[in-house]
C-alpha cells in the first residue's frame, strides 16, 4: 500500500480546500445567472404523469424507528413488479420538490449544501407496472417522468457497467443517479466537490428509508465503469456523469 498516496488522497475529506477559494469571485457572485432546476426533457418527450403525495397515504404508519433498525442492504429481490404509485413515493422521497423558492433554487424532500441539488434521477426498469422496459428521467418540479430509449440487452449491459453486480440486473427498477457538477460549483467553486459527495448519501438514505414503507429494500452501489455507465445513460461524462446507482424490488 502506498502510504503517501493514501494520505494524499484523504485530503478530498477534508474542507481545506475552503479556505483557499475567493468565494467573491463565484459564477453566484459575480452575477451569473443559476443554471436550471432540472434538466429540460427533449423536444418530442412526452411527460408520464406518476401519482401525487396525495396517493402516499396508502404508505403511511411505518414507524420510523422501525424503518431505521430494519433497513439494510437487500441484494435478493422476489419476482414481483413495483408499481406506479410505489415508484412515485420513492422519486418523491428522494428528489421530490416541496417548493420553488427562486429561478435555479427548490426546497426538496432531502437536504443540499447550499440548496443546490445537483442530481438527475435515471431509472433502468424491467418490470415496473404500466411503464415499458427501458430508460426514464424524473422531473422533479412537474413529478413525471420521461422515457429515455430502449436499450436491447439492457440487463447484460447494467452487469457489465456494474463490473459484473450480477444482482443489480435482476431488480424490477435500478436507480442511477447523475450529477451536473456546476449546479453545486456555480455557488461552492472547487470546494463544489465534496459536498456532492455528501449529498448523495442524503438522498440514498432516503431511498433505503421509502423502500421500508412498500416492502422493497435496496443496496446502495458506488463500484462501477465509469464510461460503461455514462454510456449507457447517453451522457457525456462531464458536464454530466454517473456518480451513484440502487437497484430496487420486493424482498
Amino acid at each position: 500500500m502506498d502510504r503517501d498516496r493514501m494520505r494524499n488522497n484523504r485530503r478530498f475529506l477534508q474542507d481545506s480546500l475552503r479556505l483557499q477559494i475567493d468565494f467573491a469571485r463565484t459564477d453566484q457572485n459575480l452575477g451569473v445567472a443559476p443554471p436550471p432546476v432540472q434538466k429540460p426533457p427533449r423536444g418530442g418527450q412526452e411527460p408520464i404523469a406518476l401519482p401525487g403525495p396525495d396517493a402516499f397515504q396508502a404508505f403511511r404508519g411505518t414507524d420510523l424507528v422501525t424503518a431505521i433498525s430494519t433497513r439494510c442492504s437487500h441484494r435478493r429481490f422476489r419476482s414481483q413488479p413495483v408499481t406506479l404509485k410505489e415508484l412515485a413515493f420513492l422519486l418523491w422521497a428522494t428528489q421530490g420538490i416541496k417548493q420553488v423558492v427562486a429561478p435555479g433554487c427548490a426546497l426538496r424532500t432531502v437536504p443540499s449544501a447550499g440548496c443546490r441539488h445537483a442530481f438527475e434521477t435515471y431509472l433502468l426498469v424491467s418490470d415496473v407496472e404500466t411503464l415499458a422496459n427501458g430508460i426514464y428521467r424524473y422531473l422533479p418540479i412537474e413529478h413525471t417522468l420521461v422515457y429515455e430509449q430502449t436499450v436491447d440487452g439492457m440487463s447484460a449491459r447494467l452487469t457489465r457497467a456494474t463490473l459484473g453486480q450480477a444482482f443489480i440486473a435482476t431488480a424490477p427498477v435500478t436507480f442511477a443517479w447523475t450529477v451536473i457538477p456546476y449546479r453545486m460549483e456555480w455557488r461552492y467553486d472547487l470546494a463544489a466537490h465534496r459536498v456532492i459527495a455528501l449529498d448523495a448519501g442524503h438522498l440514498c438514505q432516503n431511498l433505503y428509508l421509502a423502500c421500508e414503507a412498500i416492502g422493497a429494500g435496496t443496496c446502495a452501489i458506488a463500484a462501477y465503469h465509469q464510461a460503461h455507465m455514462d454510456e449507457l445513460l447517453e451522457v457525456d461524462g462531464e458536464e454530466e456523469f454517473t456518480l451513484y446507482l440502487a437497484p430496487v424490488g420486493k424482498i
